[in-house]
Order: structure tokens, then C-alpha cells, then sequence
């Protein structure tokens, strides 16, 4: 019996002898993304005149040689690229080849390989030397190669010794390969993406919905890098992505990742494949601590969903006002195709404690176009708006999960650029998402203060203080309607029965500046619930800001009223306003106990049947 070291060297051959075995009209998978084998992709487009009509199938991957051969009419005859991708393909250079994108999930690819169903006569793969029992890793790319390797009539392997050993359910035996090409060259690298200036603000608004404890699946975009620095204050995270990257690396060096939560493959990080560095792939060697499986179990939902609090990242290139998904090529076109958005917004929406998150800078890099657009063309939807739940710009988050069109419209207008949200209002009264007689607020063009947002906890249970939004509306009438009857009694002056939505928004006509109402909401599965707010209205006569307040009974006496008050005197101050004045019961003890604890001097005086408290923020 021949041992593998024999059947290694009997089936050494030069790139050229590799490639020669290959005949016209046959379909050649070749290695995805950094995993490439590019000495022999190189070696078969210099025998381009050897063939006609070779199909190459592959993931849509980095800019670089088979990527030029999308509409080039000098291999038409010679080559087509079948690329497995999705997304809108308005990317310049991949448009002329967009009849030959092929839109699936990629958890399902394998699937088509195994069952034929889409046959693969020759697999080009790149992968590490044997071990001393003749097993070869597939090193950064296992996703959909082992697959493909594994069903294909026959297998050419560069082995390349700058190829990682990574560790899991990516090896291939020297027994399964047809030829053997060795060439050593360096691994294909990607570097970092350009971020657009608003990547800062959106990592900040994006780490407070992440807890400690999940598990993240990130995708490849523009703001990954200020994403991965504002997770640095994280502690027990784990990792189950498709894409490992330099990110990663620095989070588990900083003892961020530690994959002990998870609940699923509990002490290790899982991809599929990594896209980076030369430095994250000597990471990777043989490096106990991560393991990379196939596409069909890293994409599957089913898996995704085992883990707890599954927090899925996928950044958006366009989204419309019902919040359906589009996810094109990336700007500079460094790395494109397929994204996994789709099976990740579907295991985390299904885990215990999981969250899917989209990502959207609220215009292009140059500032001119806005990336929240009245409406979707149906070619261009990766995501449906059934499955869309949380989503951060720069300018806030929104969540939504539950909401329907109007408040849905409302709530992209409030996160989108400030210059584009008069457009968007009005186009969506249009379409009728909106109320043909609502009103332009002058609150839609206030910019959202996120640096405002607190989260603190009472007795283990967290509470968020944070600006109200446009679309808290019916959060604010939920709350009224839950008060006590003595509460609303002091807050309103009267036996208030009814809280009209029309009311409430003349009542909570917000700018962020002049007019500022702060909530306190608690969270309850996936919906928020306002247990307490409080507001200042400014008196331009005066340039005072008069202040209410109003908390749910079970939550009084715990001092979040003051957390409210303490915020709206700093952002009062903060926004010019002189001080602060309240009109109350003189039998309203409670309220004039909270304003006695500001650091203020407070002034009291009765006004007929109202007691008027008032500070000036220069009276320390």
C-alpha cells in the first residue's frame, strides 16, 4: 500500500501540467476570497486561448484578476464568471457582469454542490502543507472551497507553506486531491477600509445596544474598525462570523473575546474564513482557541440561533422608510459578494437574548446623496422589512421590530441626515406613509443627542436615560395612561382621562435645544417601555426652561426623576438657557424635594394657586 508521502510526490506537477487537464466548456470552482490560489488563476488567464466557454464559479471576492474579466469582450469567448453574490451589483466595474450574479444564501451553497445540482468538474484551491498524517488545511478559506473540493471531478491544490494551519472541520488529505501544484507566495491581504467621519458616532450608538456576553457575528464594511474600538470596553464576548479580520485579533489580544458564554462551541472563536493582515494570519496558525468550519454549518441559522444573545453587525448600503435592506458592493469595491446577511438577521432575530443590527452611514462618502431613500427597487431588497429590527446612523437608533409603516417612515426620517429629512417626510406623505395632513416638526431637524444617553441599574433591573425620539409617541402614551390617578393629578392639574397622539406630539414638539424631554425606559424583550420622562419647555421671555415630570409609581422613590432633572439642568445650561422653573401644587412635596436637590439656589414664590420654584444655573 502506497504511503501518502508517495502518493504526495506522484501527484506533483507544475501549474502549467495542472491547468493543461482542463477542457473547454467545463466549470472551475476557484478558492474565494483571501484563500485564492492566485499562481494557479494566473496560470490558467495566461492559457485563456487553450479554452472556450469555461465557467468560473466563485465568491465574489477581492479586485484583482478574475474580477477584470466581468464584461471584458476580450475573454468572452474564452471565459464567463458566475459569481455567487448579493447585492444590487450598482458597483461600476460589476455591473457589466450582473446577468451572471447568482443570488443564495450562502448556507445553502454546499448543498448545491454535494447534490449536483450544480456540478463542478475542476476545483482550484490553495491550502497548507500535510501534517505527518498527510492532512492539508484549507487555511482561510474554508467556507464554501471544502464543499466545493469535495464534490468536484477533480481537485488542483496549490500548497503553499505561508498558508495557516487553522484549526476545526478544514482539512482536505493528500488522498483526496487530484494534483499537486507547490508554489510559496505571500496570502492575499485586504487593508483597512476607508470610514466615512460619521463611523465614530455610529460605533458609540451601536456598543450601547451590546451587552456584555454576546456573541457577534460582524460583516465587512466601512466602519468596522471604530465598531471594533468601541467594543473594547466589553467584557465575555464571543465570536460566530463568518469573516475573521484584524478586529477580532486585537479584541481577543485585549481579553475582550473570550467565547466562555456562548453556549455553543464555549471556549472557541468560529468563521468560516478569514480576510485581513499577514499578521492575523500567523494569528491563526495553529491556534487551539479558534476553529473554522464550512459555510453550511457557520451561516446555518438553526446554528447561529444556539447562540446566546446573538448580536448579528451587517452594514447597509441603502435602506427606504419601511425598512427594507439593500447590501451592494462596497464603495472602493475591495471586497464584494456575498455577506451572510441574510442567515445572520435570521439566527440572531432567533436566539435567546439576540439582537440583529443594521448598520447605515447616513449618506455616501462625499455627502450628497442619502442613503435612507423613499423607496427600494425590488432587485436591489437582500432583506425583507419583516426581518429589519435594530438600525444606527450616526444621527441615533430605531428599533423596528413591531412598528408599522407610519411609525416605521417616521422613525428612518428621524435617523437620517438632517438635510434630507424635509424630502423624506414629504415623499412619504406621498406614497401614504404618513398622514396626509401631519405636519412638518421642527424637532425632524434636530440632531439627536446621543452623548446624553445613561444606562443605570435598580435592583438588577437596567434603565436607559436618553433624549425621546420621534417615534416614542405611543411609548409616552402607554405611560400616561399606566400613571396613577394622584400622579396625573399633580403632573397635569387635573383628572386627565385621555392622551391623544395629536396631543402628545404638540406636547412633546421637541428641537433638542429650546424644547428637550428626556425618558427612562426599561426594556421588556424586545420593546421599551417608558417608566419615566421629564422635559423642559423654554420661556423666551425669560429664557427659562419649565420642567415636568412624571414616574410610574412602582419606580418612585429610587431617584430617577432626579437622574432627569440633574440631565435637563446640564443640557439647559449647556444649550444657553439661564435656569430652570417649575409650576407646582404647593402640597406637591415630592416635586419640591427634587428641586431643592439641584446646586442651585432656589427661589420659591406663589403665583394665585401655584407654587413657582425657580434656579439660575449662575446662582451656584
Amino acid at each position: 500500500m502506497k504511503s501518502w508521502q508517495e502518493d504526495y510526490k506522484a501527484k506533483r506537477a507544475t501549474a502549467e501540467e495542472a491547468i493543461s487537464r482542463i477542457r473547454s466548456g467545463q466549470r472551475i470552482f476557484v478558492g474565494s476570497s483571501c484563500g485564492e490560489p492566485q499562481h494557479l488563476v494566473n496560470t490558467l488567464l495566461l492559457k485563456k486561448d487553450c479554452f472556450s466557454d469555461l465557467e468560473i464559479l466563485r465568491l465574489l471576492s477581492l479586485e484583482g484578476s478574475i474580477t477584470s474579466l466581468f464584461g471584458d469582450r476580450r475573454y468572452g469567448h474564452n471565459f464567463t464568471v458566475r459569481s455567487i453574490y448579493q447585492g444590487a451589483g450598482h458597483t461600476q466595474s460589476l455591473v457589466k457582469g450582473k446577468r451572471f450574479f447568482t443570488p443564495i444564501n450562502i448556507s445553502l451553497l454546499p448543498g448545491l454542490f454535494k447534490t449536483r445540482q450544480l456540478p463542478i468538474h475542476f476545483a482550484l484551491i490553495q491550502v497548507s502543507p500535510p501534517d505527518a498524517f498527510g492532512w492539508m488545511s484549507f487555511g482561510i478559506s474554508v467556507d464554501i472551497t471544502k464543499a466545493a473540493a469535495e464534490s468536484a471531478d477533480m481537485v488542483i491544490a496549490q500548497v503553499n507553506p505561508r498558508m495557516p494551519r487553522v484549526l476545526g472541520k478544514g482539512f482536505i488529505h493528500v488522498s483526496e486531491v487530484d494534483v499537486i501544484v507547490e508554489k510559496e507566495e505571500e496570502l492575499l491581504t485586504i487593508l483597512d477600509f476607508p470610514a466615512p467621519d460619521s463611523s465614530k458616532n455610529i460605533a458609540k450608538l451601536l456598543a450601547d445596544l451590546v451587552e456584555d456576553g454576546s456573541t457577534i457575528h460582524l460583516g465587512l464594511g466601512e466602519t468596522n474598525n471604530s465598531i471594533f474600538k468601541a467594543l473594547a470596553d466589553k467584557k465575555e464576548i464571543g465570536i460566530h462570523t463568518q469573516y475573521l479580520t484584524d478586529g477580532i485579533m486585537d479584541l481577543v489580544l485585549n481579553g475582550n473575546i473570550t467565547n466562555r458564554k456562548k453556549g455553543l462551541n464555549e471556549g472557541k472563536t468560529v468563521a468560516s474564513a478569514a480576510i485581513g493582515t499577514q499578521e492575523l494570519y500567523q494569528f491563526l496558525h495553529n491556534n487551539a482557541s479558534i476553529e473554522f468550519h464550512p459555510s453550511d454549518y457557520v451561516n446555518n441559522p438553526v446554528i447561529i440561533s444556539q447562540n446566546n444573545k446573538m448580536v448579528s453587525i451587517n452594514v447597509a448600503t441603502e435602506m427606504d422608510l419601511t425598512g427594507q435592506v439593500a447590501a451592494d458592493a462596497l464603495p472602493q469595491n475591495q471586497f464584494t459578494g456575498v455577506t451572510g446577511i441574510a442567515d445572520f438577521v435570521a439566527g440572531a432575530i432567533h436566539s435567546k437574548g439576540g439582537k440583529s443590527i443594521i448598520v447605515l452611514p447616513s449618506t455616501t462618502l462625499d455627502g450628497k446623496t442619502s442613503r435612507i431613500v423613499p423607496e427600494l427597487e425590488s432587485s436591489s431588497v437582500i432583506i425583507p422589512r419583516i426581518d429589519v429590527h435594530h438600525i444606527v446612523t450616526e444621527f441615533g437608533t430605531v428599533n423596528l421590530f413591531g412598528k408599522n409603516l407610519q411609525e416605521r417612515a417616521m422613525a428612518m426620517i428621524s435617523i437620517a441626515h438632517p438635510d434630507f429629512r424635509e424630502k423624506l417626510f414629504y415623499k412619504a406623505k406621498d406614497l401614504g406613509l404618513i398622514d396626509r395632513e401631519g405636519t412638518l416638526h421642527e424637532s425632524l431637524f434636530g440632531v439627536y443627542p446621543a452623548s446624553m444617553e445613561e444606562i443605570r441599574e435598580y435592583g438588577g433591573f437596567k434603565v436607559t436615560f436618553r433624549p425621546v425620539k420621534e417615534t416614542d409617541v405611543r411609548s409616552i402614551q402607554e405611560h400616561f395612561y399606566q400613571m396613577d390617578k394622584e400622579d396625573i393629578s399633580r403632573r397635569f392639574f387635573n383628572q386627565r382621562r385621555n392622551f391623544f397622539q395629536d396631543d402628545l406630539q404638540s406636547m412633546y414638539h421637541i428641537d433638542y435645544i429650546k424644547n428637550l424631554t428626556l425618558v427612562a425606559t426599561t426594556v421588556q424583550g424586545d420593546f421599551e417601555k417608558v417608566i419615566g420622562l421629564g422635559s423642559y419647555m423654554l420661556e423666551p421671555a425669560r429664557n427659562m426652561g419649565e420642567v415636568a415630570f412624571s414616574v410610574l409609581q412602582e419606580w418612585q422613590g429610587k431617584g430617577i426623576a432626579f437622574v432627569i432633572l440633574k440631565k435637563l439642568a446640564e443640557a439647559a445650561g449647556g444649550n444657553g438657557i439661564s435656569g430652570l422653573v417649575a409650576y407646582t401644587s404647593p402640597i406637591n412635596t415630592p416635586m419640591i424635594k427634587l428641586f431643592n436637590k439641584l446646586p442651585y439656589q432656589i427661589n420659591a414664590v406663589f403665583e394665585e394657586e401655584f407654587l413657582v420654584l425657580t434656579c439660575r444655573f449662575e446662582q451656584a
